[in-house]
């Protein structure tokens, strides 16, 4: 007969130290591939480029011959701190290490990015002390590559260290401050990029907040229409499917094609109503522009308020009902709170969506950082469509991150407001 042999307490310990110990399973291949790539793109893509004029294409410069010049110890630098990256990463393997690896190789991501851009702005000061004062150093594919390697790395490491909104928040602002210290102090000002700004400094800021202006307009209204819309089709099937219906179909006109229909009807209504054309409406300009991103917004805000009113428990409504409560009161104080976090994550959708489409709506004559976009485009300069995407980019990361706080907010209220109203009915078990 076997006899089970129980192991004894030290015996499990040992095997707990060494388990704790030991390599962890293989969950780092994403931060290993990552870290792979933006080595490989910092020495097979040129960092920089180097034009006579704005408009001819320039020379690369590679960041491995940046090691043989003037600048040879900030670029062994970048390149040990490339090296220390990858070497942090494979010590993640380890338990026992793994928290403190991580840590360090968030902080060595968030420092790479902007001695990056130093090391490109002092290269283009030295390129302009020998130049002539049209030349222009314009930042490559490389520099490009490897920062957006290096952001996705850096969202990966605090996904794996489990930061919470305060500590991610902590890490923008650092890169945020490093960037602001390189622009303060003139770091960067060689830099084609930079100049451009300098010369479209007074279109720029116009453009930005009509930019803003075109994607706050758009997502009121989609609210506006959009909630209600939401809550008919919860209440309405049959309606529902035909709402769903028209509002897809409404997302695949491509935009170009949607501001085009519009333009008929608007200019016949202003021939009609003169009152509109002495209050700026037309068939070009900020009208249909706004219209069209009202209409490509109802979307994603209508099905996010359909699935955060059918996720509201049927027992809260019908003991809010047996409580006397109206149809309105029963919507404003219970199916509404219930359901904010699930359709705000459909308007998080909406306005991220609407930050990028309002690009587009600059051909018919909205303005915004299109108009910049579409500039540079035309010119076939790189560095005026850079100062147009950029700043689109940073708008929809920093509202994808408000509306994801909003939400986040929103679930934590939501579960306090649970157990406060499960507090009560404890205590009255416990005296029970």
């Amino acid at each position: 007969m076997p006899v089970n042999v129980r192991p004894s307490s030290s015996n499990r310990t040992d095997a707990q130290r060494r388990a704790a110990s030991g390599p962890a399973s293989a969950d780092n291949g994403v931060l290993l591939l990552l870290t792979a790539l933006a080595a490989a793109a910092l020495l097979g893509l040129p960092l920089m480029s180097a034009a006579p004029n704005r408009l001819m294409s320039g020379n690369p410069i590679w960041g491995v011959l940046l090691l043989q010049g003037p600048l040879a110890w900030p670029a062994a630098g970048i390149a040990c701190a490339m090296l220390m990256l990858g070497g942090l990463i494979f010590v993640v393997r380890w338990r026992s290490l793994r928290v403190a690896a991580l840590a360090w190789a968030l902080m060595v991501t968030t420092g790479l990015i902007p001695g990056l851009l130093w090391l490109a702005g002092a290269q283009a000061a030295l390129l302009a002390q020998t130049g002539s004062a049209v030349a222009r150093t314009t930042l490559a594919s490389g520099f490009w590559v490897v920062c957006g390697l290096l952001a996705l790395l850096g969202v990966e490491l605090a996904r794996k260290l489990k930061a919470g909104p305060v500590l991610r928040g902590m890490g923008a602002l650092a890169v945020i401050f490093l960037l602001g210290c390189l622009w303060t102090t003139g770091a960067c000002d060689e830099l084609s990029l930079v100049k451009e700004f300098a010369i479209r400094a007074d279109v720029f800021w116009p453009a930005l907040w009509r930019h803003a202006e075109i994607v706050a307009l758009s997502l009121g209204f989609s609210l506006c229409l959009g909630l209600p819309l939401g809550w008919w089709g919860y209440r309405q099937p049959g309606l529902r499917r035909v709402m769903l219906a028209v509002l897809n179909v409404l997302q695949t006109i491509p935009s170009m094609a949607l501001f085009g229909l519009l333009l008929a009807p608007l200019a016949w209504l202003v021939e009609a109503v003169p009152l509109m054309a002495r209050l700026g409406m037309g068939g070009v300009g900020v009208v249909p522009a706004v219209i069209a991103l009202t209409l490509y917004g109802l979307l994603p805000v209508v099905r996010g308020a359909m699935a955060g009113l059918a996720q509201v428990p049927v027992g809260v409504l019908q003991a809010a009902h047996s409580m006397g409560l109206s149809a309105g009161q029963v919507l404003r104080w219970v199916q509404f709170p219930l359901a904010l976090p699930v359709a705000l994550g459909g308007v998080r959708t909406a306005a991220v969506q609407l930050v990028g489409l309002a690009a587009v709506a600059a051909l018919i004559g909205a303005g915004g950082l299109g108009a910049l976009m579409f500039e540079g485009l035309f010119s076939a300069t790189q560095d005026v469509v850079l100062l147009g995407v950029l700043p689109i980019v940073a708008m929809g990361v920093l509202v994808d991150a408000a509306f994801s706080g909003c939400t986040r907010m929103t679930w934590m209220a939501r579960v306090a407001r649970a157990a406060r109203a499960q507090a009560p009915a404890s205590r009255v078990g416990g005296a029970a």
